[in-house]
């Protein structure tokens, strides 16, 4: 039997995402999300640092440091193995439940 993988919710799926390509700050993932939703999907500071705490918890990122001297007090946050097999996954998710709709609706 298949175990079962919670859906994520939006913020942890951008989170995730914007670590895809590389480490960043928490700042800077906040601005991607932006971009990348096209200004619909907004972390605030708590939701973003709470979130990282709990995906860190669960082994999904990890804190790493920055080789640029003068960023070396930012906490830079990198996705691990198990973080994108877990956004895979979700991927892949979200595209079952387009391709359901798709065929009711077209």
């Amino acid at each position: 039997m298949k175990t079962k993988i919670e859906p994520l919710t939006e913020s942890y799926f951008y989170i995730l995402l914007c670590l895809y390509n590389g480490a960043n700050h928490g700042y800077g993932i906040m601005q991607d999300t932006l971009n990348l939703s096209g200004n619909r999907v907004r972390i605030g500071s708590g939701t973003m640092y709470g979130a990282v705490s709990n995906m860190m918890k669960k082994g999904w990122i990890v804190e790493t440091k920055s080789d640029n001297p003068e960023d070396e007090r930012k906490r830079l946050y990198k996705i691990t193995e198990s973080g994108r097999s877990i956004l895979s996954e979700e991927i892949k998710r979200l595209n079952e439940l387009v391709e359901s709709a798709n065929k009711i609706i077209h």
